[in-house]
């Protein structure tokens, strides 16, 4: 029976392969046009690599850890350029604006790591951003299989943060402050699918941003936050659907 079931599906598998290659193609032109454009929404999550201080202490003698916590979703909205300079190799410039907010909480503790000598320390500090962004990537895709194309994705992203203060917010407890330019890497992947009348893309990046964005001036009265960390570099994640 068995054997009878084994054979049965090796007679099939050259006519499901039929079928998909009898499928018809939508939007074939897409491959060949040199320069086209669209548009991009998604969502992202925001984070932060933090290294403390190795020899910071508060003047009670605590040390404190930084982590960000309840990463919470935000939104980009981007224009697509895409320039095809080979076959399997696109240039793509998708400027934009990214809207997110991250959360640092603080926890104070001696030098025993028991976590029931770990306390809160302070507020936690709400850090928005309103990125304006210039991303310049490089598109490696796949072959095409029917209506729908794997590629990866990498290149580099500047990003100006609008939300960024020269001053200290006084009726804020926020004791944080972030510079406004940063330079990321993106890597990422997604998948081309071809519809009748557009071309629906879905893709997921890694966003990792080169430079210390803390300002590294305390705020007067709250100097252990600031002096507790010896580099903040920002973190994404980013989720798009590409219409072009």
């Amino acid at each position: 029976m068995h054997k009878k079931i084994t054979i049965l599906l090796l007679l099939l598998i050259p006519v499901l392969l039929t079928a998909q290659k009898a499928k018809p193609k939508n939007d074939s032109n897409y491959d060949e046009r040199l320069l086209h454009f669209g548009f991009s929404m998604g969502m992202n999550a925001m984070d932060f690599r933090v290294v403390m201080a190795d020899e910071f202490r508060t003047n009670d003698g605590e040390i404190l850890k930084a982590e960000v916590m309840a990463v919470k979703p935000g939104i980009n909205i981007q224009i697509v350029t895409d320039f095809r300079p080979a076959t399997y190799l696109d240039i793509r410039f998708l400027p934009g604006v990214s809207f997110g907010q991250r959360n640092i909480n603080f926890y104070a503790f001696y030098d025993s790591l028991d976590i029931s000598l770990v306390k809160k320390f302070g507020e936690p500090q709400v850090l928005e951003s309103s990125f304006l962004e210039f991303p310049l990537l490089l598109k490696a895709k796949g072959m095409r299989l029917n209506n729908s194309r794997p590629y990866l994705i990498g290149g580099l992203n500047f990003r100006y943060d609008l939300a960024g203060k020269k001053e200290y917010d006084d009726e804020r407890p926020v004791y944080l402050r972030l510079k406004r330019a940063d330079l990321y890497y993106e890597v990422g992947a997604g998948i081309d699918f071809y519809l009748p009348y557009f071309k629906l893309t879905v893709e997921a990046k890694m966003s990792n941003g080169l430079r210390d964005v803390l300002v590294h001036e305390p705020a007067p009265g709250y100097p252990d936050y600031a002096n507790s960390i010896s580099s903040l570099r920002s973190q994404m994640w980013v989720l798009s659907f590409h219409f072009e």
